[in-house]
């Protein structure tokens, strides 16, 4: 099939069984995969639908101007139907937000400001207030507003909700959706309560945000507020997409049990997907006792991973964020030291000499090697001081008093499992890299890593 431009293929996604992860579900679980949109997030949809709308109703014209507040997805959304219109884009955005959001919608051609994160939002420097004031300034512009712009929740009541009740054969009895703006889960909810009122919709809310306690209490609680890492839901507002007589039950996850989660679903299950699709994941096997072997669970993955490199699929990040439990390994310290190569010696150098490479390199112990693979042993200043305070010979060569040779270790190999190696006699390792290169790892270098 052949379509007239890239806004024809949005919807229309796959819904995927999940496999290893949910092996303590007693429930079918479906991922509805929304990463198959052309910008590779479920917020194209409701993206178009909201620029239709306001093109219907006579807020844009030819050459106009398209302004919204974004966390990057909505953006991309307008950003690709913009270059097939022909409109052009500004769109402000959180500093929290990922580097790779803010460089997509450049690469469209979009403008981006980037406003800080711990701010009211009736704050000027909000981003919502950045938003509203540059279209009330620029000619021929719209501000899409997607928290209150009915049109989101629309485009999901029409679209996303259809497409599941097909999918599933009308089976599905649970519906799992992360909520920032609300139209997703309002618009499906709405769409299949219709169709079975029995159907529970569970949103996905995390700590920082007002959703959870609100939809219990009817209470706005601003003690409720505070930052938090999750990009794409939860807000410090009430938009009015959210309908919460339509949500069943909203469940917290953690900043680190959704990036952990996201992880998961890419190791175990192939899933490449977003911050919000772990916080989905990770709140299905939070409450998996409430589910049967009869029930069938359709969570919505809202984005792609590819937007997230630099943050959950990086190790430092997730480890500077107290994310990662598995401990530091000898490879990581070696990442940590790309680019520093080993200083070593060789057998028939004399000890003064060895001395002033110490000296210069600012080191207190050298491998002993021949070639560039055999390792001899060490020489250590240790060994240097001994020896000169005994009245040795200064010039003697280093094989005749080095000690053996450092233990050589694999990347793999945890630093608490390389403790074991270091004594008084022997204070670095060795490890060998991809390259077959070798490198010394000191106890200062697993310091300096942790």
């Amino acid at each position: 099939m052949i379509y007239n431009n890239i806004l024809e293929t949005i919807g229309d996604t796959p819904l995927v069984r999940l496999n290893t992860i949910v092996k303590d579900v007693p429930a079918t679980v479906l991922g509805k995969i929304e990463t198959f949109n052309p910008g590779h997030s479920i917020k194209d949809r409701m993206a178009l639908k909201m620029l239709l709308d306001a093109e219907q109703s006579g807020k844009i014209k030819a050459g106009g101007t398209i302004i919204e507040c974004t966390s990057g997805n909505t953006g991309m959304g307008l950003a690709i139907a913009a270059c097939v219109k022909g409109y052009r884009c500004i769109f402000t955005t959180s500093d929290k937000q990922s580097k790779e959001k803010v460089d997509m919608l450049k690469a469209h051609g979009a403008q981006v400001i980037v406003c800080p994160t711990n701010v009211a939002p009736e704050d000027p420097r909000s981003y919502y207030s950045v938003a509203e004031r540059l279209s009330k300034e620029i000619p021929n512009s719209v501000w899409i507003n997607q928290y209150d712009n009915l049109a989101n929740r629309a485009a999901h009541y029409e679209t996303t909700g259809p497409e599941i009740w097909d999918q599933t054969q009308g089976k599905v009895t649970h519906l799992v959706v992360g909520v920032g703006t609300g139209g997703t889960i309002s618009g499906v909810a709405k769409y299949l309560k219709e169709q079975n009122p029995s159907i529970k919709v569970w949103g996905v809310d995390t700590y920082g945000s007002v959703f959870k306690k609100y939809h219990e209490t009817g209470v706005f609680d601003r003690s409720e507020i505070y930052s938090y890492i999750t990009e794409g839901i939860g807000e410090d507002i009430l938009p009015a997409n959210v309908d919460f007589s339509l949500i069943d039950h909203f469940e917290k996850v953690t900043d680190k049990d959704g990036a952990v989660m996201a992880r998961r679903l890419a190791r175990e299950e192939g899933l490449l997907l977003g911050y919000s699709a772990g916080s989905a994941m990770a709140a299905v096997l939070q409450m998996r006792h409430q589910l049967s072997a009869d029930d069938l669970v359709v969570v919505i993955f809202h984005d792609h991973g590819s937007r997230y490199v630099a943050k959950l699929f990086n190790d430092e990040w997730m480890r500077d964020h107290g994310f990662l439990d598995e401990e530091l390994t000898i490879g990581d310290v070696l990442q940590k030291k790309r680019g520093q190569k080993m200083i070593a010696i060789g057998p028939e150098a004399g000890l003064e000499e060895a001395f002033d490479v110490m000296k210069a390199h600012d080191i207190s112990q050298l491998p002993v090697v021949e070639g560039p693979t055999k390792m001899l042993g060490a020489i250590t200043e240790r060994i240097i001081l001994d020896h000169i305070l005994s009245g040795g010979n200064r010039t003697v060569p280093v094989q005749d008093l080095m000690a053996d040779a450092f233990p050589i270790v694999s990347p793999a190999t945890t630093c608490s499992q390389a403790r074991s190696f270091f004594t008084p006699d022997c204070p670095a390792v060795l490890c060998k890299d991809l390259s077959g290169t070798f490198h010394i790892i000191t106890q200062y270098d697993i310091i300096q890593s942790l």
